[in-house]
């Protein structure tokens, strides 16, 4: 084998982050989901009394993705990988104020090899009057 070949197989293999595209070793790796926007992002508590949709707008959001209010992962309705919705009850909200959201992915079965799988975003906020 050319020592061009040796490199370029290397590299597939220790990619850090890898995704099936680049390296078929990763199995079902998953991507890390991003979260981007809130859809509202204000509602009025006696909308969540009423059971009221939150759109949560992103990228990467695979089947297995949830959305979690307040550090509560809760199965949500995925959209594709750009969008999720979830009703919101008061189960899910007691009451007024701030509520972190965030989405979250369970890794795949990555194995080994340097590859990356799953995550959690960072936290946006909804505002509850």
């Amino acid at each position: 084998m050319s020592s061009r070949l040796w490199i370029a197989l290397l590299a597939v293999l220790v990619l850090p982050g890898c995704n099936n595209t680049l390296n078929p070793f990763c199995g079902s790796a998953r991507p890390a989901p991003v979260i981007g926007s809130l859809s509202p992002s204000t509602i009025a508590f006696a909308q969540v009394e009423q059971g009221a949709t939150l759109t949560v707008n992103g990228s990467n959001f695979v089947a297995a993705s949830e959305i979690m209010i307040n550090g509560r992962a809760l199965a949500a309705n995925v959209v594709n990988s750009q969008q999720m919705k979830i009703v919101l009850t008061n189960s899910v909200i007691s009451g007024p104020g701030s509520v972190s959201v965030k989405v979250t992915t369970p890794s795949g079965n990555s194995s080994d090899l340097g590859c990356s799988s799953g995550g959690t975003t960072s936290a946006l906020t909804l505002t509850v009057n």
